[in-house]
């Protein structure tokens, strides 16, 4: 049973920090593609940085510069460093998995099977 937890979401400041991370169970494999997607309310579901099994990372590009996807060797832990946050980025994030050929910030999220609960970030100006 795959599973993925999600922390460190909160409420800051706009120009602010806040660090998420989320644990992956013992089913993850590094050869996994991890990726943090967002929604907002009233908004579809986007991806927002992805990492493949080499550690080649990706971005969306309304947070190229500001966030930064990191995990660690064995592929069950995932960081999402998130610096000069905006009231534009305030969402519910997410941690996706899933064993894909094509791992992007940019995949679209049906191609992830594995998904944790979720954790709010609150920007405010």
């Amino acid at each position: 049973q795959v599973q993925l937890v999600e922390s460190g979401g909160g409420s800051v400041q706009a120009g602010g920090s806040l660090r998420l991370s989320c644990a992956a169970s013992s089913d993850i494999y590094s050869n996994y593609c991890m990726a943090w997607f967002r929604q907002a309310p009233g908004k579809e579901r986007e991806g927002v940085a992805a990492i493949d099994s080499d550690g080649t990372t990706t971005y969306a590009d309304s947070v190229k510069g500001r966030f930064t996807i990191s995990k660690d060797n064995a592929g069950k832990a995932l960081d999402l460093q998130m610096n000069s946050l905006k009231p534009e980025d305030t969402a519910m994030y997410y941690c996706a998995a899933e064993e894909i050929t094509f791992c992007s910030a940019v995949a679209e999220d049906s191609d992830f099977g594995y998904w944790g609960q979720g954790t709010q970030v609150t920007v405010s100006s």
